[in-house]
């Protein structure tokens, strides 16, 4: 069905499904959160955990923008398919700029400039084509008219951080994630338009599964110039149990609840749900997975470096509050999608939540495989309790209502 707009696009339907020029824009998402990894781990202070996280809240403005807009429209036909690529080709640039995005390095371009430039030119495709595509649609032009000064005040205050150094720059940047999505948060949910349920939630569930990825190639990367040795192969082994265990905890049961009931809202509930439960909750998921990748990625550096006693050398400090307090977040997040989207408080993940917290200061006197041995009991113990426990309604959920 051909959109009554001027640009030819295909609107989404609810059946719709994930497009194979979506997931190729992911792998351009991925590769930022890679670097912003990398980034944390070249400066694991308080300050460069700080900078870290507001370079996920940036990223993933980025990526939610398109989220929504490909829920309107197909993203692999007409305008819409150019828009992408275009896109994609400002993605990159802005990865390609992140280990330059606070501090510009001797030579080249100025860093923090092509890294604001580029979230220019992906703020504004964004802008331009959703506003091309709302055609005849006075409540979702409303909606973009609304939305254009968070990202022009977004965008000019990365620029003017670009020009700046030290707490001032921070400040701009936290000035900057606050006008995107606080602005949004005030304009409201009325007037934007939400094609697929089922489309929406699985463009966000992709996305965990990309950060999941990342999280693995972490552990890799630490080890890629290393000897192969038994205590790599168990801290690579405890390590995928625990990237294994967060897969489980969002794909086993929340992610089918999440999407059923997004399908089953309507009009504005609807679209609030998705803001909420998907756009902002989302959010501190892909940090806590991206947090837990700098902890994974130290303890392999660890296990694996023959300067440091493998069976004693804790890990402590930022890399330590990383990896707990990355999953801690995760954990979290959880419980809210899950509230917000079918009203189940999940109490156990909470608590397992809280356990993460607590057992920081506990395993910082720990060798860093043992400490990491730990998170992957405690991360197995919540998923084999919490399957145990609800079988029954897990079984429903899975299986549908003639499971045995």
């Amino acid at each position: 069905m051909t959109h009554p707009a001027r640009v030819r696009v295909e609107r989404v339907r609810e059946a719709s499904t994930a497009t194979t020029l979506e997931l190729f824009f992911d792998l351009v998402f991925v590769f930022a959160l890679t670097q912003i990894t990398a980034l944390m781990a070249d400066d694991v202070n308080g300050r460069g955990l700080l900078r870290g996280v507001l370079l996920i809240a940036v990223v993933w403005w980025c990526w939610v923008g398109y989220s929504w807009l490909t829920n309107v429209v197909k993203a692999d036909e007409g305008a819409t398919r150019i828009a992408l690529l275009v896109a994609m080709a400002a993605m990159f640039l802005l990865a390609l700029a992140i280990p330059e995005s606070f501090v510009d390095l001797p030579g080249g371009l100025p860093g923090p400039t092509v890294f604001a430039l580029a979230y220019l030119a992906l703020r504004l495709t964004h802008l331009v084509l959703f506003w091309a595509i709302s055609g005849d649609d006075g409540g979702l032009r409303r909606q973009i008219a609304m939305f254009a000064p968070t990202m022009i005040g977004g965008t000019a205050l990365l620029l003017l951080a670009a020009n700046t150094s030290g707490d001032a720059q921070l400040l701009l940047w936290l000035a900057a994630v606050v006008a995107d999505y606080g602005g949004t948060l005030v304009i409201g949910s009325r007037g934007w338009r939400l094609g697929s349920a089922r489309h929406f939630a699985e463009r966000h569930g992709l996305i965990v599964i990309v950060a999941l990825g990342e999280s693995i190639v972490a552990i890799g990367v630490g080890v890629t110039h290393l000897p192969i040795s038994w205590p790599i192969i168990v801290a690579a082994t405890l390590g995928l149990a625990v990237s294994a265990s967060l897969w489980w905890v969002y794909f086993d049961t929340a992610a089918l609840l999440g999407e059923h009931a997004l399908s089953q809202a309507r009009g504005e509930h609807r679209v609030s749900m998705a803001r909420i439960a998907f756009t902002y909750l989302h959010l501190p998921m892909l940090a806590g997975i991206v947090l837990l990748a700098l902890g994974l990625k130290k303890v392999l550096e660890y296990v694996g470096d023959t300067g440091h006693h493998t069976l004693s050398d804790p890990l402590y400090g930022m890399p330590l509050w990383a990896m707990y307090g990355g999953v801690a977040v995760y954990l979290l997040a959880h419980v809210g999608f899950s509230y917000r989207c079918y009203r189940k408080l999940k109490l156990l993940r909470l608590a397992a939540a809280a356990v993460c917290v607590v057992l920081v200061p506990l395993v910082a006197n720990l060798p860093a495989l043992a400490s990491l041995g730990v998170l992957a009991v405690v991360l197995i113990a919540l998923n084999a309790v919490e399957t145990i426990r609800f079988a029954e309604a897990r079984s429903t959920v899975r299986h549908g209502s003639d499971a045995g």
